[in-house]
Formats: C-alpha cells, sequence, structure tokens
C-alpha cells in the first residue's frame, strides 16, 4: 500500500494520510437526525445536554448547507439519500473545498448502515480507494474481519461468544425494506439474491439484563447485525425495524414468523425503561446502539503491520451504558 503515509493519530478524530480521510459517522433518530460530537458554532441551536434522553443528538432542520460542512469535518451523517436530500454525497464537493483538497472528488471507501455510528472512511485518490476496496474484499475473502462493531442489545447471549450463520434476503413491503432469514436456501434462492452470511459475536459485559457486544461481520449485507442479535434473541437497542419479531410469553423469548412481521417502535419493558431513565414516547425514539468502534487498514509498505482506527462512542451511547452497569473488563 505504498503512495501514503499516517500524518496524524487515529483515535478520537480525523485520520489523514495520501488522498485518505476517516471521519466518525454519528447516528440520530433513524435516517432524519444526526448526531454531532464536536460542536462549530452552534451554540444559538444547541439544546442544552443536561435535558436531552439522547444528548449529542442534533436534529437537521437546525442546519444549513454550510453548518452540515462544517459537521462532516468531526462526523459523517449518511451515505446514500433520495434527491434533494442534504445527505454527506450530496456535500462531497463543499467538504472537499472546505479540507483544501481542490478539485480531487471525495469518494466513500468504506460505510457501514446510516444508522449506525462510528467510523467512515473516505478519499480522495482514486487509486487509494480501489487498493482499499481490494483489501477489504480479500480480507473478506479470506474470512479476516476488518470492523469491529459495539452494539447494547435487550438481552444476554445465550453463550459468551461465537458465530452467527443466516442466510439472508431483502424485501419490501408497503415501501419499506426488511431483511428476513431463509432457511436452507435453494441455488435459485442464491440467484434471486439471497446471501449467506457470517459475524463474530463475544460479549464484552453483561449487566440490568443486557449486554454490550462485540461483533465482527465477516460478509456484507444490509441490516446484517442487527438480524443476527435479533435471531440470537437479544435485539439492538434501537432496532425500530427487525426486533418486532421478538416476543416474550412467561419469560420466555421467541421469534415470530418474518413473513408476517411488520416493523414497528421497539418496545422495551418498564424496568428497562427505569434504568435508561425514558419515557416509552421517549423509547420510540432510540437512537440505534450499534456502533463501528474499529477499522483495520493495511499499512504503509507491504511489509508493515495493520493500522487501527479507533473512534470513541457517541455521548448517548456511553450514557446507555453508564445507566445499565456496562463496564468494558
Amino acid at each position: 500500500m505504498g503512495g501514503y503515509s499516517v500524518l496524524g493519530h487515529v483515535s478520537g478524530g480525523w485520520w489523514r494520510a495520501q488522498g485518505v480521510r476517516a471521519a466518525l459517522k454519528v447516528a440520530g433518530f433513524g435516517a432524519e437526525a444526526w448526531h454531532q460530537l464536536h460542536p462549530r458554532g452552534f451554540s444559538k441551536r444547541s439544546r442544552s445536554l443536561e435535558n436531552q434522553p439522547f444528548p449529542g443528538l442534533l436534529q437537521p432542520e437546525n442546519l444549513s448547507r454550510e453548518e452540515l460542512v462544517d459537521v462532516l469535518r468531526a462526523s459523517v451523517v449518511d451515505q446514500k439519500g433520495k434527491p434533494g436530500e442534504l445527505t454527506l454525497f450530496s456535500v462531497l464537493p463543499e467538504l472537499s473545498q472546505s479540507l483544501g483538497l481542490g478539485e480531487q472528488e471525495l469518494q466513500v471507501v468504506h460505510a457501514s448502515g446510516k444508522e449506525t455510528s462510528g467510523l467512515v472512511l473516505l478519499s480522495s485518490c482514486p487509486q487509494t480507494a480501489c487498493r482499499l476496496r481490494k483489501f477489504f474484499a480479500h480480507s473478506r475473502r479470506a474470512q479476516r474481519p476488518t470492523a469491529t462493531y459495539w452494539a447494547v442489545t435487550d438481552g444476554i447471549p445465550a453463550t459468551s461468544e461465537g458465530k452467527i450463520q443466516a442466510a439472508l434476503k431483502l424485501e419490501h413491503a408497503d415501501g419499506i425494506g426488511l431483511v428476513v432469514p431463509v432457511k436452507s436456501p435453494s441455488r435459485k434462492d442464491i440467484l434471486e439474491g439471497v446471501k449467506r452470511t457470517l459475524s463474530h459475536f463475544r460479549v464484552v459485559a453483561t449487566g440490568s439484563g443486557c449486554a454490550l457486544v462485540q461483533l465482527q461481520p465477516l460478509t456484507v449485507f444490509p441490516s446484517q447485525l442487527q438480524v443476527h442479535m435479533v435471531l440470537q434473541l437479544c435485539p439492538v437497542l434501537g432496532d425500530h425495524r427487525h426486533s418486532a419479531r421478538m416476543r416474550t410469553v412467561l419469560g420466555q423469548r421467541f421469534l415470530l414468523p418474518a413473513e408476517s412481521t411488520k416493523p414497528q417502535r421497539q418496545v422495551l419493558d418498564e424496568a428497562l425503561l427505569r434504568r435508561l431513565c425514558l419515557t416509552p414516547s421517549q423509547a420510540a425514539q432510540l437512537p440505534l446502539h450499534l456502533h463501528l468502534r474499529c477499522l483495520q487498514l493495511p499499512g504503509t509498505r507491504p511489509r508493515d503491520g495493520l493500522i487501527e482506527l479507533l473512534a470513541p462512542l457517541p455521548p448517548y451511547f456511553s450514557r446507555t451504558l453508564q445507566c445499565l452497569g456496562l463496564h468494558q473488563q
């Protein structure tokens, strides 16, 4: 990977290399809100964090196009969107100018789902972007994880670590995309978009009936990690799309058939709401607690070891860990 060198530290901010930018992407209320880690000049529009159930979140209607470019210096807000929406892609030219890249165009090299917080890798060098994409593709083929996520789950996995395998497909109903598992997929299913997926998981901490789980996907599919945790009967907090499959009767958890379950806001029990200090209406707006914590990149020279990029947790994520007594060992 000759041709670029690290110019700054890799934890808690921008990671810079020739033609490469790593940004913190921070999620908000679904697709309609963004979280801002390092406020810059928004004192007039910011609310007191003490009065917010999810500290660090910022409503998009409070941002102008120019202000969004400023926020993007510390956070990436979205991967894609409808025509006319204010998204990362729509302001990449301004962001390039703001970073002093001139006519060089930024492109997304690595990103997770738009509701997921954490790292997003951008590049203004086509050659570097191509090499990095090849590195990620080769790592997947060799089943070497390059991305590590943290998730807070409603429930505790039955085993402390292991792997989750499932064949998944994306279905659309009433204009909503929903990822569902497919049992014993046929060759025809695979040709029609069904994909076999695999993730590693490890329980980092437990408390209050919840868990902090480390997740490492070895395949790429929309909402893969959320669905994998639902299949473990431990949905991610703030998963308002797939967690509706899980039901509890007399203390026993089970899954409803995917084909007959419509997405709905996640329902948390009263004890958990008290621990989180949330009302039911606030819980209905709970952000997805899935964070791209670490990303591995190849070193500058072939013999160099891997470089790790680390993203600090969003304030609302840290607050949840504190409320639930989830402390990393």
